[in-house]
């Protein structure tokens, strides 16, 4: 059996499309039939050669989506055939099977526990959530990274209790995420930080109550201005260290915390003035909003569902597979937040 697949043969070259033929399964496998993807910085950081040295090319991209189980491989046991699942680079139960090489023409072809850029994937056991009855697809996508990662961030990480202000700096996929859930947990104001306008108006739409563009002035002292002290709590998810160091001087003295969700280009560093910690503020980093997705998927899944999480104003641009590198593109350049391609049908 043969998938489509967006593949990466070099960084800094277009996702070339390519017909893979599929390996057999290995214990602990599944292979899904993938509906939708969403297309995340990650991979456009690893499309440009931003992350270091890629040792793995050519391979298969892309960690969030949805799609159908068609076949498991030995002592699977969370998942059957039939299934409709959330794919997540986030590891949840389940067998843990890290690497997969598909035959391109006799060229081997890397792809690691999960990958969705593909009409047919191979995923690990653990990479897989069943989706609640009734959940759209296109929404269930977003739960693979975008939803986890942002939404995370707010209520396992950073923790606000109502009442509480909250930054967040970037209002692309993950920051809208988090924006919707800081609003959900009660944080007020909720501030949304970004310099382009259309992701500002994004922000408002998924709860913010004010919104600060960095590109006509300071946006820490706009931050204070609003939230006297500082803030209790700020979020960074642009990956830009500049941003980081703004993050944490918005925060208060005294038990602010700041939140580190982006990834930076490689080699980039990021440098602190050491009088921030002294004051008692707090720099926290997180591994995806520090999910556990047996027990967070479903929860995210029903605040979508009850429409306490809306996250339609993200869908604002879907995309075909075979224009995979304008998704890229358009994400990289801000024309929108969050890409979906659709796969299936």
């Amino acid at each position: 059996m043969k998938t489509t697949a967006a593949v990466l043969v070099a960084p800094g070259r277009p996702l070339e499309l390519a017909d893979l033929e599929i390996p057999a399964l290995k214990p602990g496998q599944v292979l899904v039939e993938v509906a939708f993807c969403g297309v995340c910085h990650t991979q456009v950081l690893e499309a440009r050669g931003h992350r270091g040295e890629d040792r793995y090319c050519p391979h298969c991209l892309g960690h969030e989506g949805s799609g159908t189980v068609r076949e498991v491989g030995a002592g699977v046991a969370k998942v059957r055939p039939g299934d409709r699942v959330i794919l997540s680079w986030i590891k949840g139960s389940g067998a843990d099977v890290n690497s997969t090489v598909y035959d391109w023409s006799g060229r081997p072809v890397n792809a690691g526990g999960i990958t969705t850029f593909a009409t047919h994937t191979v995923i690990s056991e653990n990479r897989l959530t069943v989706v609640p009855n009734g959940m759209d697809m296109r929404l269930a996508a977003l739960v693979g990274c975008a939803v986890p990662t942002g939404a995370g961030v707010i209520f396992n990480t950073a923790n606000p209790r109502p009442g509480e202000s909250l930054v967040v700096f970037g209002a692309g996929g993950i920051g809208s995420c988090a924006i919707a859930a800081a609003a959900l947990a009660g944080c007020v104001p909720v501030i949304g930080v970004d310099v382009n306008p259309d992701k500002l108006g994004l922000a408002k739409q998924l709860g913010a109550t004010h919104t600060i563009s960095a590109r006509t002035g300071d946006p820490v002292q706009q931050i204070r201005a609003l939230c006297p002290g500082g803030a209790d709590f700020a979020v960074e998810a642009t990956g830009n260290p500049a941003v980081m160091q703004q993050a944490l001087a918005c925060v208060r003295p005294q038990g602010g915390t700041a939140v580190v969700v982006g990834n930076a280009r490689h080699g980039q560093t990021l440098e602190i003035d050491p009088r921030e910690l002294n004051q008692g503020k707090r720099l926290l980093g997180t591994w995806g909003g520090d999910n556990n997705p047996d027990r967070d998927f479903p929860r995210y899944c029903k605040l979508i569902a009850a429409g306490k999480l809306n996250l339609e104003p993200l869908l604002s641009r879907t995309y075909a597979l075979a224009d995979v590198n304008a998704a890229l593109n358009d994400l990289e350049h801000g024309l929108c937040a969050r890409p979906l391609i659709k796969v299936a049908g």
